[in-house]
């Protein structure tokens, strides 16, 4: 091959693997909803995942969304001090935190949380041969570990994020009364008659499609993990990364979709 053509070559090469991850992503994703609705359920093993991915996931999401708030709440003040606009802290940390930072902060730190468990746990599976035992027993890997894990994550993540809403928006609240001097009453006022019900809407929607897109990452790299040590590791690193682009990606189509529409 000419010299000239090995840059075109390279570039061809890695956007037919990017294309072929796309495919294979997009099969398991729609092997894995296909079997929601389908016998047979679990259950028990639904409810383990609500409890390890919603419940243990509250601190880390609460914290973030905590501290995020106060410190949106002082660069608010300290920008809007520039054009004397400091009244409007309220209403931007409310809608800050409501349509953005809290669904993406929220998803970010369960994808950190969340997708390396599972996909360490699912990968640890497949080197040990548990996975081929399940096989032997006549269930489904896929409906047993990964349609699970997808749904609990699904409906977890909105309530992840409308307590972090709150938690955040608190944040911001106890800021503003305690070192911005703001009237603890009025700022309350101003904050609920600032949002509106699409507002809170819109962010529980991106939690959700946030939720799916952790687990399934999650689920996919570890099922498709290599052997030994060395493979489980990359699967986990490749879950964490791959949830946290894509919540970005989608964050910004969601966006713009809620935004044109």
């Amino acid at each position: 091959m000419s010299p000239l053509f090995r840059p075109l070559a390279g570039l061809g090469r890695s956007t037919l693997a990017l294309l072929g991850a796309v495919g294979r992503v997009a099969i398991f994703a729609g092997r894995a909803t296909s079997h929601i609705l389908s016998p047979p359920f679990y259950p028990r093993e639904l409810l383990w995942q609500l409890l390890h991915i919603g419940w243990l996931s509250l601190p880390v999401v609460g914290l973030t969304a905590f501290f995020t708030g106060g410190a949106l709440a002082l660069q608010i003040y300290a920008g809007g001090a520039r054009f004397n606009a400091e009244a409007v802290v309220p209403q931007i940390v409310a809608i800050g935190i409501v349509r953005e930072l809290g669904p993406v902060l929220g998803g970010l730190m369960v994808a950190g949380r969340v997708a390396a468990a599972i996909a360490a746990e699912i990968g640890t599976m497949k080197v040990t041969e548990q996975i081929d035992a399940l096989v032997t027993l006549s269930t489904n890997p896929l409906k047993y570990l990964a349609v699970p894990r997808i749904l609990a994550a699904t409906i977890s993540l909105p309530i992840l994020v409308a307590v972090g809403d709150a938690i955040g928006v608190f944040g911001g609240y106890l800021v503003s009364t305690s070192r911005l001097g703001f009237n603890a009453s009025a700022y309350l006022q101003n904050t609920v008659d600032f949002l509106q019900p699409w507002d809170v809407t819109s962010g529980l929607i991106k939690g959700a499609v946030f939720g799916f897109l952790v687990a399934l990452m999650g689920c996919y790299h570890g099922m498709n993990s290599g052997r030994g040590a060395q493979g489980v590791g990359r699967a986990t690193t490749n879950a964490v990364v791959s949830a946290s682009i894509l919540i970005l990606a989608s964050n910004y189509l969601l966006t713009e979709l809620f935004f044109t529409a």
